[in-house]
């Protein structure tokens, strides 16, 4: 319920946006408080509808509120201060607009009479946040702050979704707000289909003799519709970058993860297609492998390309295509799913079967010598502890490699990772996960660079009861920089940062439960005892610096330089 108004004149501009809020279903404020929005922060505390999150460092408060996003498909707030708070939280805005995740951000300003004076740390936060949101405005007056909220909130979970960030001077959070006007209530219905293309669609997919799809983050909302399709039109399936939880990894028509380092044999199924059906998926970089999808030369060319996306400006703006439809994912599969043709069974079971290949340990993984372990017996008994819809989290970084191959994921809204690439969004992205669903299981999966980075936030788990584990893949490199080195230069610089260092100390340091797993059968067991505790579990798991990737050592590419 709203708060008490505390003003003669009625509700503040604070109070008053802390309802739009609400009203959106935005649950979340995550923060490192500032004084220029005092009021704001107030308002959102004092209600029983909201909660106010305060972090240790920015860039932990905008990775939890594009998580939060990214699992509910609604918007989370993030607030920050002026130009030290707000360079900090860009890096979790930029997240959210790679990932087109929606999220609402708002940004303390010098107040309104010093405006454009290079006041105490004032920057233009208009411009500085233009680049990496949908929309980004600086407000100046306190009675058009609602308004400017609820375009706000359209802007972001509209088309293809976002972040949004709104600029307020300091001085205006606590002056009368004006009217409020009508709450924001359901938005129009997203785009579907007309019958005329969902047939035509159904015609090319039914007449084609080697179809796949390629599914992106759009259809994450949309996985029971998305194995209806493939099901009747026996389409293999491919996810998108850091999407795998878009379409059940165990279902025999998938056909793996189109990510960093992909396979060969993943490859084969999406070269010898001769229909690409591209659904709520913008075909980014690491997705078509460096652009080479459609490949001149292969079988599938333009004309047997298409593709379904809410954002008109994605269809065909990195392949020519047959047919591009904008339209709501889920909306769009749905009706192909209607559709009166059918296909005749297709046989995608080598195609499965390849990609399985490729998701089993190396020999010798349990075993691995040196007092270190192989990366793939972490995520090896990481599989065999956890249960199938545990959230995890993933960082960026060559450890994930591992992860990205290794774990199936088989249940929807399992994975939050960053397209972006960003280094830790791991730990504070399951804190969100934990708080949204604390029934849950979540874990994050993180190196060593990517912990220390925004490892701090166990102080802000223990703090709001978020009992997640953290899996920190030890082996003191910047893993990912050290590959390229060792590949390209023959040689590496800047990439040893030490160790091994106590983690499982400096967890406990920060209120949080800690081991350290040099074996197999340790790392088993702190995982096990981890996921039955009632506080957050840092398991520093000591892993070999030489395994850099699923597919070559460090010293083997060194040999080769």
């Amino acid at each position: 319920m709203p708060p008490e108004t505390t003003g003669p004149a009625g509700p503040t501009a604070a109070e008053s946006v802390a309802e739009l809020l609400a009203a959106a279903h935005v649950r979340r404020c995550y923060t490192v408080p500032g004084e220029s929005f005092l009021e704001l922060a107030d308002a959102i505390d004092r209600r029983s509808d909201m909660q106010l999150v305060s972090t240790r460092h920015e860039g932990g408060a905008g990775f939890m509120a594009e998580a939060e996003g990214k699992l509910t498909g609604f918007p989370a707030a993030a607030a920050a201060t002026r130009g030290p708070g707000a360079s900090n939280l860009a890096v979790g805005v930029h997240t959210a607009m790679q990932d087109s995740t929606p999220m609402i951000v708002f940004l303390g300003q010098v107040e309104s009479d010093r405006l454009g004076r290079e006041a105490f740390q004032e920057v233009d936060l208009t411009a500085f946040y233009a680049p990496v949101t949908k929309w980004s405005t600086t407000v100046t007056r306190a009675d058009r702050l609602v308004e400017a909220t609820a375009r706000g909130l359209r802007i972001a979970t509209s088309g293809r979704p976002g972040p949004v960030a709104i600029a307020v001077p300091g001085d205006l959070w606590g002056e009368p707000a004006g009217a409020l006007g009508p709450l924001p209530g359901t938005f129009p219905p997203r785009p579907s289909l007309a019958e005329e293309e969902r047939d035509r669609l159904a015609r090319w997919l039914a007449g084609a003799e080697r179809p796949v799809i390629i599914a992106g983050g759009g259809a994450r909302g949309a996985r029971e519709e998305l194995v209806r399709v493939a099901e009747r039109f026996q389409t293999g399936v491919y996810a998108s970058w850091r999407r795998q939880d878009v379409f059940p990894n165990d279902h025999p028509l998938y056909l793996g993860h189109l990510g960093l380092g992909c396979p060969p044999q993943v490859l084969g199924a999406l070269e010898e297609a001769d229909a690409i059906l591209v659904v709520g998926c913008r075909l980014s970089e690491v997705t078509t492998q460096a652009y080479r999808f459609p490949a001149p030369g292969a079988r599938v060319v333009d004309s047997h390309v298409a593709q379904i996306d809410i954002d008109p400006d994605q269809v065909g703006a990195v392949a020519g295509v047959w047919t591009g439809l904008v339209a709501d994912a889920r909306r769009a599969l749905e009706a192909l799913a209607a559709s009166p043709l059918t296909a005749p069974y297709r046989d995608f079971a080598p195609a499965h079967a390849a990609w399985e290949a490729t998701t089993v340990p190396a020999p010798g993984a349990a075993s691995h010598p040196g007092g270190r372990m192989h990366p793939w017996a972490v995520v090896e008994r990481m599989r065999a502890v956890l249960p199938p819809e545990t959230v995890l989290t993933n960082d960026a970084g060559n450890f994930a490699a591992f992860l990205h191959r290794g774990w199936h994921f088989t249940e929807p809204r399992t994975q939050l990772a960053p397209t972006s690439g960003a280094m830790g969004y791991a730990v504070p992205a399951a804190i969100a996960a934990k708080l949204v669903e604390p029934h849950r299981t979540v874990v994050a999966a993180v190196g060593d660079g990517g912990a220390l980075m925004t490892g701090q936030e166990l102080e802000t788990a223990v703090r709001v009861r978020a009992a997640v584990t953290v899996v920190v893949f030890q082996n003191g490199l910047y893993g990912t920089i050290a590959m390229h080195q060792a590949k390209e230069m023959g040689r590496t610089a800047a990439v040893d940062i030490g160790g091994p260092l106590d983690l499982a100390g400096y967890a406990r340091s920060l209120g949080a439960r800690g081991a350290t797993a040099h074996t197999p059968d340790e790392f088993e067991k702190a995982l096990a005892e981890a996921v039955e505790a009632d506080l957050p579990t840092l398991i520093d798991a000591r892993t070999d610096p030489d395994v850099i990737s699923p597919g070559a050592t460090l010293s083997g590419l060194l040999d080769r330089g």
